[in-house]
């Protein structure tokens, strides 16, 4: 995984051991790879749930949009990652997303569907926050955007196994309840998992000096943060919008609308959801080298190209449409990872300890905010405007306002300490390492 930082001029930067950090990194990567396996879930299913609970794309659309309410749940338990500690919410979200994920599995109703899978990504959000800032807390400066890289190879990792065990299902005539059953069989690796993660040293020193208790659910949104704040959640808000549309019909667009067969459609995010790993090493690459303000914004720029020649493609008469929508998925998640990376780092880095949880927590409840609307507009655009597939095109767009948000309003803070790009007063550790 990633080895220990050199020692650097923040006491609590240096204040690592190789141990810890191998520790760490290992446990969050494997908790990251069952979450992003149960997180992908819902994208490649989409196909064999809106038929199982007979539901046409609108349908599925709203369907979506209720499970979207999952963000409040996110929110509160981001939170409790700033009171409580980050271990204990990862160890929270490793017994309810498997459990969650049983319920789903036994709904017979969509209603009882839509219940259970709100509690699963409720857990599966927070769990996803809580391992992003705990990779910025146990790394040094110069291997802090390296460590976003592997929690989304992570993620993407978890994914892959979705996308292989989808067309497995299809060619053995076995319900798609079986993705659900191999979330929930996940309940068997936490206990391991539990003892294997220690929790933030630098959450731990905060709890002793008092700050993290001292915080407040809204202080993100006080003089010395709203600043930093307010663009985030716009440019989110804006970003996500398109993001969330763009990544749950996927698997539905080349399966449902261009017609391809299940294999084909898994092929095309197989291969190139690996081609596009490389967008986590050009993230963080990029991140080091131009700073992680600019790489969104030149990243979020060139992922639009990609995206709209996927929905708005391929041409009625192209002879080769798995390589058309091979080429376009490839461009769009590559910069899309890259991106995601450059963005984690910044995000993690802006903010103090006592609000690191929190603000993630913000940011997810607006991506809520972001896929009801999206989802939202797709149920009662897809018919006026001539399918799905063309609403997910319209609304990737807004990517472009949410990157030059970016660029204009955010701070950078590449080569910074996480004390001096947060603005915060570095604790002493009450005894040393």
């Amino acid at each position: 995984m990633i080895e220990a930082p050199s020692p650097e001029g923040a006491a609590t930067d240096s204040a690592i051991d190789i141990a810890h950090v191998r520790k760490t990194t290992s446990a969050l990567f494997a908790i990251l790879c069952h979450q992003g396996y149960a997180y992908a879930i819902l994208g490649i299913g989409a196909p064999f749930i809106g038929k199982s609970f007979g539901l046409d794309q609108s349908g599925i659309a709203r369907m979506y949009a209720w499970i979207s309410l999952n963000s409040i749940g996110a929110l509160l338990l981001s939170r409790m990652a700033d009171r409580i500690g980050r271990r204990r919410v990862l160890v929270f979200g490793l017994f309810i997303t498997p459990l969650g994920s049983l319920g789903a599995l036994l709904s017979s109703s969509a209603a009882w569907f839509i219940l259970f899978e709100i509690l699963v990504y409720s857990a599966i959000g927070a769990t996803f926050g809580s391992a992003i800032v705990m990779m910025a807390e146990v790394l040094s400066i110069e291997k802090r955007s390296e460590g976003q890289g592997w929690a989304n190879l992570g993620i993407a990792s978890g994914g892959g196994v979705c996308v292989v065990l989808a067309p497995i299902l299809v060619h053995f005539a076995l319900s798609w309840r079986w993705m659900l059953a191999v979330a929930a069989i996940g309940i068997v690796l936490a206990p391991a998992l539990t003892r294997r993660l220690p929790e933030s040293r630098r959450w731990e020193r905060a709890a002793a000096s008092g700050v993290a208790l001292e915080s407040h659910f809204y202080d993100v949104f006080g003089s010395r943060h709203r600043r930093r704040t307010i663009p985030l959640m716009v440019a989110t808000l804006l970003g996500e919008a398109g993001a969330v549309a763009v990544s749950t019909w996927i698997y539905y667009h080349a399966v449902m609308v261009v017609k391809l067969s299940s294999a084909q459609g898994s092929i095309i995010l197989l291969v190139g959801g690996l081609f596009s790993t490389v967008g986590l090493v050009i993230g963080v690459r990029m991140s080091e080298l131009i700073g992680r303000v600019r790489s969104v914004l030149v990243l979020g720029l060139a992922g639009t190209i990609g995206t709209l020649a996927f929905y708005w493609g391929p041409p009625a008469q192209f002879g080769w449409p798995v390589l058309w929508l091979l080429v376009a998925y490839t461009l769009f998640a590559t910069t899309g990872r890259g991106a995601l990376v450059a963005a984690n780092s910044a995000v993690t880095e802006l903010f103090p300890t006592a609000l690191r949880g929190t603000i993630m927590g913000w940011l997810t409840l607006t991506i809520a905010f972001s896929a009801i609307g999206a989802q939202t507009a797709v149920a009662v655009l897809a018919k006026p405007l001539g399918g799905l597939s063309n609403v997910v095109g319209w609304m990737s767009l807004l990517g472009i306002p949410s990157a030059i948000i970016w660029g204009l309003f955010i701070d950078e803070t590449q080569g910074l300490s996480l004390e001096a790009a947060s603005r915060e007063m570095p604790v002493p550790p009450a005894e040393p390492f």
